[in-house]
């Protein structure tokens, strides 16, 4: 038998056809467990990670209207279907969208990765709402948060 540890598709075949075959006494109950968990923590990684790209570049969009262009536009639709689609499958990931401390999180990843421009101040806290940047019209103009 495969472990956890060494041979993750093989081990998870392994469980896979146990359960199948009902030797359940059988089962690594505990490694199954925690990649159940950790199913969940990639759906949630993901959402993190495309809400951070999606709000990096609305922030570039707003403060660099001299370099706006088809590539950011493109970056921002494409983030926003994978959030719509990723919110769609897994319509429990809606709550950490109700979640300060999420934001909070989501946003200081967005910060990293826009701030990489030397002379832009952002602000400390996003301020668009959650509809706002999902909605698929919504480009933020220069003056609007003067």
């Amino acid at each position: 038998m495969h472990t956890h540890d060494t041979d993750i598709v093989a081990w998870a075949r392994e469980q896979a056809r146990l359960l199948r075959t009902g030797q359940f006494d059988a089962l690594d109950i505990e490694g199954v467990a925690e990649e159940i968990e950790d199913v969940g923590k990639s759906e949630q990684r993901e959402l993190e990670s495309r809400m951070a790209v999606l709000l990096a570049h609305l922030l570039k969009w707003r403060y660099q209207p001299e370099r706006r262009g088809n590539s950011w536009r493109n970056t921002i639709r494409a983030q926003r279907k994978g959030i719509e689609r990723r919110l769609q499958k897994t319509p429990t990931l809606q709550a950490d969208l109700r979640d300060g401390e999420w934001w909070d999180a989501v946003w200081d990843d967005a910060l990293a990765q826009a701030g990489q421009e030397k002379g832009l101040e952002f602000p400390k806290t996003c301020p668009w709402t959650p509809e706002q940047i999902t909605a698929t019209d919504f480009f933020p103009d220069f003056g609007e948060m003067e």
